[in-house]
């Protein structure tokens, strides 16, 4: 009985939406970025499955209908997008031109990073897609020869960490425009980091949003074409 209901897709469904909940309304309570929801949503998920010795197969049968609502999700953010419009219009030129060089700079700066440690081909293929959305990323990285589980894994830890230090780290070095603020953290947190952007401004969360998708994009055309020149 115990065991038919650990590896009912409600189980992976429950645990995840009361974990959320909760993280959620701590995050609230204590105000502090570094209760994001989503980040202590994930480790409280996996030190639940650790701590009662739970197969993740059990929580995946569930997970992966809380993976299918990513894309409605993504697709949402198409609503501050179109009512933001005009003033996005306006500053098309420079927002093609920062994704662009974002693209540019997360491939460049975390292969980079790798090749200088002594990261293997797989592991240096694997880092160079972590700030665009999972399922693009995933894609990529299955068509150069990278390791997918660890590009995924990589992937939510970016997006997790844009989303704690973006916004703050943006207002840091001087960066206090909402569409430029939006344009960074999109581009280099992709999902996670346009959600804690749209509790911050709701421009910036439009820009953001447009940044995931273009991210994406100009990265699959790239990233190609950078590993043929240099792998």
């Amino acid at each position: 009985m115990i065991d038919e209901l650990l590896y009912s897709p409600l189980f992976g469904v429950a645990l995840t939406l009361a974990c959320y909940a909760l993280a959620q309304k701590l995050y609230v309570r204590t105000g502090s970025i570094f209760f994001n929801p989503v980040a202590v949503s994930i480790v409280a998920i996996i030190g639940f499955l650790l701590a009662f010795r739970i197969p993740h197969e059990a929580y995946v049968a569930g997970g992966r209908l809380v993976l299918f609502l990513l894309g409605p999700s993504v697709v949402a953010l198409a609503v501050p997008l179109y009512v933001r419009r005009r003033e996005i219009l306006e500053r098309k030129v420079p927002i093609l031109l920062g994704i662009t060089a974002g693209a540019l700079a997360s491939i460049l700066s975390a292969s980079g990073l790798a090749w200088l440690l002594g990261g293997s081909r797989e592991v240096i293929l694997s880092l160079a897609p972590k700030s665009v959305t999972t399922p693009i990323a995933i894609g990529i990285v299955e068509k150069i020869g990278g390791l997918p589980p660890l590009t995924a894994a990589l992937v939510v830890l970016t997006g997790c960490l844009g989303a704690i230090c973006g916004p703050e780290f943006c207002r840091l070095i001087g960066v206090r425009d909402p569409a430029a603020m939006g344009l960074a953290v999109g581009t280099a947190a992709h999902g996670i980091g346009t959600a804690r952007m749209l509790e911050v401004d709701r421009l910036g969360g439009a820009v953001s949003g447009l940044a995931i998708g273009l991210n994406g994009l100009i990265t699959a055309f790239i990233l190609p074409l950078i590993v043929a020149l240099f792998l």
